[in-house]
């Protein structure tokens, strides 16, 4: 497929109807991760740090950017490729992709575009030296198809990463408010609408492994990166913060009107346990872990 076909097949695929998944995303999801930008893009600063530097990219390639969100990662590799390669940036969320198209217009890069698409149903296929997604395979409801056309969308012998968080107990500004939570509030049911499977869904290196392998990769390797994150400007901002978005904020969601009565009790214990987090300059901080997850796609 070429990127006029893809183009094309972008296209036809606007037409269709989205997801309840993607309905999700960009209904209730969006605003409330849009509030808390400072917190995931430059929270996760330290991150970026100890993964970009050992990325497979190197100048003149093209990069594909999946789940690309404001665009903060596809505009960080479109300088590593520099002027003679390109970066093209996917996303499902019109107000992300807004964002990044804004952002985009205040830097001197001529070598990036963002594209709206869900990685589940379609990609352009055959045409990138590199996929990457950063923080965004975790929620695929169906991650062997869309894994599956990460690696179709390589060309024969192209690499990807994607990066997924490790385990609750390796990721406490996580899952700690979780806890915390549901000591006031139930958990959501079956039928509750969420992001996806979850931030921790891909933290089995041997489940993620055989997804992997399903998809079609080869070379398929793990490393572990721990790196503190930033969870809020103040103990007042991280509390917000996790009532909106992640663990917590999807059972506090989900609870409706009990969550809001309860609302002082749960916003005291989470003070409580935020106050005992490490707090420096740039706000609250705490401790995450994730994979770096590598392979490439068999030539």
């Amino acid at each position: 497929m070429t990127m006029t076909d893809a183009r094309s097949s972008a296209a036809r695929g606007a037409l269709q109807e989205d997801t309840a998944f993607v309905r999700f995303w960009n209904e209730v999801l969006a605003p409330k991760f849009t509030r808390f930008r400072h917190v995931l893009v430059g929270g996760l600063t330290y991150h970026s740090e100890a993964v970009f530097p050992k990325l497979p990219v190197k100048a003149g390639d093209r990069v594909l950017d999946v789940g690309c969100g404001w665009g903060d990662t596809a505009m960080k590799l479109a300088r590593i490729v520099g002027p003679q390669g390109e970066v093209v940036g996917i996303d499902c969320c019109d107000a992300f992709l807004a964002d990044a198209r804004t952002d985009l217009e205040q830097t001197d890069l001529g070598n990036v575009r963002f594209m709206r698409g869900d990685a589940e149903v379609m990609l352009p296929e055959g045409e990138f030296d590199f996929v990457f997604a950063r923080f965004g395979t975790m929620f695929f409801a169906n991650p062997v198809a869309g894994l599956r056309n990460m690696r179709k969308a390589l060309r024969p012998d192209g690499r990807m990463a994607h990066i997924v968080w490790r385990d609750p107990a390796d990721n406490p500004w996580l899952s700690m408010a979780k806890e915390i939570v549901l000591r006031y509030l139930p958990q959501p049911g079956e039928d509750a609408r969420s992001c996806g499977p979850g931030p921790f869904s891909m933290a089995s290196e041997e489940q993620v492994r055989k997804m992997m392998e399903i998809a079609g990769y080869e070379d398929i390797d793990f490393v572990r990166v721990d790196a503190p994150v930033r969870v809020g400007d103040d103990v007042d901002d991280a509390i917000a913060f996790q009532l909106a978005i992640g663990p917590a904020g999807e059972v506090f969601r989900e609870a409706g009107e009990l969550a809001e009565r309860m609302r002082p009790e749960i916003e005291a214990a989470l003070a409580e346990a935020i106050n005992q987090q490490r707090c420096d300059a740039d706000g609250i901080i705490m401790d995450s872990s994730s994979w770096v997850i590598s392979a490439r796609n068999p030539a």
